[in-house]
């Protein structure tokens, strides 16, 4: 699990008071690789709203979360996030709890928080969004101290997080999921899996184990999107346990063919749960992702918090 220094990380120092300043974070490697120009641009964009604002460009996960956590404690107005979905989770757990909004500017190379959350595309858009928008109040997952906004796995799909380098990203964008899925799928493995929801216990052979927290997954800028799971929301106190048993590539297509049509009942390839408490077992031991972030290996042990986030939504 990552770990967060306990030193705060200092904000610059302003007359204006907290409470009317906006933090934005910008992820180096978002938009092409091109701080400088993507720095301007939201510059531009922001001072045309007439708002006060600080720009800090991150140099990890953990500065992310540092300078997020120090925005919240000081009481800014919001963080708004120029960056993928790793980027935006980091925000989400810094200020989980706190009454300072997140603010997503889709730079990233999956977007699926924006997905979920019908943020516009344009820097434009998503900018009215953070300035004008209203607070919509989200659960979160956590695991072992580590909050999630979207989806936590074990298996298949952690394995293709892992198989996207972050210098395949860079090259390919979301073109490299793809690649690294490709890789994946032809042979999926199976693990034999032991689950237990809220203290009912369940075993089976699968491929994979999501705890989806929102469920709407869309291919970049493919025609493509899915939801995970039939009953997945980011609002009902519970998580969604999703497990997908495929043996082989024919029965991976017609599983993928039949969550694209929302199609989720009479396929024993297939078993839904909800929780509020998960845990999940595996023999043998298989890789774990936290919102897209390769995360060591099972067990895992989840539980939802209700309405512990606080996104900035289209009024």
């Amino acid at each position: 699990m990552s770990s967060h220094p306990e030193t705060p990380v200092p904000l610059a120092e302003h007359l204006v008071s907290d409470q009317d300043r906006y933090v934005i974070l910008v992820n180096p490697k978002a938009s092409g690789g091109q701080p400088a120009i993507l720095r301007r641009r939201l510059a531009a964009a922001f001072a045309d709203k007439d708002v006060h604002f600080d720009i800090y460009e991150t140099d990890s996960s953990a500065h992310a979360y540092e300078v997020a956590k120090a925005a919240a404690d000081a009481g800014c107005r919001a963080v708004a996030v120029a960056g993928g979905d790793g980027t935006v989770a980091q925000a989400l757990r810094a200020t989980a709890g706190s009454e300072t909004p997140v603010a997503i500017l889709p730079f990233g190379t999956g977007n699926q928080l924006a997905v979920n959350f019908g943020i516009p595309a344009s820097l434009e858009g998503a900018v009215d969004v953070a300035v004008r928008g209203v607070v919509e109040k989200i659960d979160l997952g956590r695991i072992g101290g580590e909050y999630f906004a979207l989806i936590a796995g074990a298996g298949l799909d952690a394995e293709v997080m892992a198989g996207a380098t972050a210098e395949l990203k860079q090259r390919l964008g979301f073109a490299a999921y793809l690649y690294s899925g490709l890789k994946t799928v032809i042979t999926p493995q199976r693990a034999d899996f032991r689950i237990v929801a809220d203290g009912h216990e369940v075993e089976v052979t699968a491929s994979m184990v999501l705890l989806a927290n929102v469920g709407q997954l869309a291919a970049g800028s493919l025609p493509v999107e899915v939801t995970v799971g039939p009953r997945v929301s980011f609002k009902d106190g519970l998580i969604d346990v999703c497990i997908y048993a495929p043996r082989n590539l024919p029965e991976m297509a017609r599983m993928v063919w039949r969550v694209a049509r929302q199609e989720y009942a009479g396929d024993d390839r297939m078993l839904f749960l909800q929780a509020r408490e998960v845990q999940v077992e595996s023999d043998p031991p298989v890789a774990v992702q936290i919102d897209g972030e390769p995360r060591g290996e099972t067990p895992i042990q989840a539980e939802v918090v209700p309405l512990a986030g606080r996104i900035l939504v289209r009024g």
